[in-house]
């Protein structure tokens, strides 16, 4: 009798195994794909590229007209062999996006800041492709000292209306995050300006 349940299980255990990678699979396409700091005008700027999926859950939300933010969040530290590393950015910028059914137009925007577009994955585009952060001035930074960082991207449902606050503690359609993406760079005597 044992020996004939045997491969009924081992075939259970199969399937289970090939389900949870299914699953695996299907979930996670969430990450920074590239980070690049860049110098202008003795201003360190951040550019990244970022891809995640939108849940249909959260696109129908977003139509309907609640406002949907996104947040990255962005730190950058130096080694110190003598103590803890030393943080020198700590920052996170935020978009919110909102359909406004009256007007029947989007908009994005950061801070008080926002740009009409045309739709929804328009708006998104912003999220995808982050330009032009500006994060610190070039002289707070040393010259050739190796830096390291670290970005993210998610969903920030903190700021969302209360009920769907209550939903996206609930559901995984509102749980959109990429893992952190470390990144190091360091700054050249070309990119300091003079005081």
């Amino acid at each position: 009798m044992a020996s004939r349940l045997w491969p009924l299980l081992v075939l259970c255990f199969v399937v289970v195994l090939t389900g949870a990678g299914t699953v695996a699979a299907q979930s996670g396409p969430e990450q920074v794909v590239r980070v690049e700091p860049v110098v202008r005008e003795g201003e360190l700027y951040i550019d990244a590229d970022v891809e995640f999926e939108v849940t249909s859950e959260l696109r129908t939300a977003a139509q309907k007209g609640v406002p949907v933010y996104f947040s990255a969040d962005l730190k950058i530290t130096s080694q110190r062999w003598w103590w803890f590393d030393q943080t020198l950015v700590d920052q996170q910028t935020t978009w919110r996006i909102v359909y406004n059914a009256l007007t029947r137009q989007w908009r994005v925007g950061t801070g008080e800041l926002s740009i009409p577009v045309s739709s929804f994955d328009d708006a998104l585009s912003f999220v995808h492709n982050i330009r032009g952060w500006a994060v610190a001035d070039v002289n707070d930074l040393d010259v050739d000292q190796r830096y390291q960082g670290r970005l993210r991207v998610r969903l920030d449902t903190s700021r969302l209306p209360r009920p769907f606050q209550i939903d996206a503690y609930n559901s995984s359609a509102w749980s959109i995050a990429t893992p952190w993406k470390d990144f190091q760079f360091s700054i050249s005597a070309d990119d300091h300006q003079p005081s």
